[in-house]
């Protein structure tokens, strides 16, 4: 079943080994989430759960995923309290991306037609989020999307569908709304 789940085929999560990969993740997720103070206890767990996290990643508690492993966090990426990643399928999340409180990141999915959803078949499509993007508190994203770099995506979007690179996006569900352009520039102050 496993590898039906990472190629976005059918699956059924009840598999023995996905369960024992669930639980595993499950087990790292307490003691991270029960580890707020101590940062180099967190980053040691966060790398043991995740795929690959970049340099300078912090991920507020509480976290919650399914696996873990299908998750890769870029460089510099902050990671706000209570974000839900169902990684069924691969999370890619580019460096220096800001995720406000409560956002999900959801890769999991289930058939429309009745019957193989009451046996319990189910699907995956994968999430990217290109670099230096702001999701807003409570977004929600929906399996298969693709967000281009330097997005905006507005507090309580339900992005359904991709998002080119260098828009501001909000609404349910997530439309553009305007470029980024040379109007949003502000002066940086000197440190």
């Amino acid at each position: 079943m496993k590898d039906r789940m990472t190629s976005g085929g059918l699956y059924i999560a009840d598999d023995p080994e996905l369960a024992a990969e669930h639980a595993r993740a499950q087990k790292l997720l307490e003691r991270y989430n029960a580890t707020p103070h101590d940062d180099e206890a967190r980053d040691h767990l966060l790398r043991d759960l995740l795929g690959n996290v970049g340099k300078g990643v912090v991920v507020k508690s509480v976290f919650r995923c399914e696996y873990g492993y299908n998750i890769s966090i870029g460089a510099g990426t902050f990671v706000n309290f209570d974000c839900i990643m169902l990684d069924v399928s691969t999370i890619q999340i580019g460096a220096s991306c800001q995720i406000a409180p409560r956002v999900q990141l959801l890769t999991a999915t289930h058939p429309i037609d009745p019957q193989p959803r009451r046996l319990g078949w189910e699907y995956a499509r994968p999430i990217v989020l290109g670099e230096n993007v702001w999701l807003g508190g409570g977004v929600i994203i929906c399996p298969g999307v693709h967000i281009g770099d330097n997005t905006v995506v507005g507090a309580g979007a339900v992005v359904t569908r991709n998002l080119p690179g260098g828009v501001v996006a909000f609404g349910n569900p997530a439309r553009v709304h305007r470029e980024i352009d040379g109007s949003d520039a502000i002066p940086i102050p000197e440190l």
